[in-house]
């Protein structure tokens, strides 16, 4: 199945998400998320402007206060900045941050970003 996406693909994709510059750099796509689907996290923020030689995507899911299946990956550098590709699970919300693993976080100013997860199916 083909994911849908706001950005396009491969290269061109990566570059569009960087050129977007949102707020804190930091873009997610495809937006809605729907459980199942892979989306693509491109980290461009604090942390990367710090000179960190490796960013890590912190995850967890369900309420935003609360996280279930807390986990970090490893991203990958780009010529855009930092990327991850996932796989969204059966979820309500997809919360996350970065840290540079020295200590260092980019965590949204304390809130995190979090955004909900769509079943798919419409009501």
């Amino acid at each position: 199945m083909v994911n849908p996406t706001n950005f396009g693909t491969g290269e061109y994709k990566l570059k569009a998400m960087h050129d977007a510059r949102y707020p804190g750099g930091v873009v997610v796509d495809p937006t809605p998320i729907t459980t199942g689907e892979e989306i693509t996290v491109l980290y461009d923020g604090l942390l990367d402007a710090s000179g960190a030689t490796q960013i890590f995507l912190h995850v967890g899911y369900g309420n935003a206060r609360e996280w279930r299946s807390v986990g970090t990956m490893r991203m990958s550098r780009t010529g855009w900045g930092w990327v991850k590709t996932l796989e969204i699970p059966d979820e309500d919300r997809f919360n996350f941050c970065f840290h540079d693993g020295y200590g260092n976080w980019d965590n949204n100013n304390g809130i995190n970003w979090s955004f909900e997860i769509h079943n798919g199916r419409r009501h």
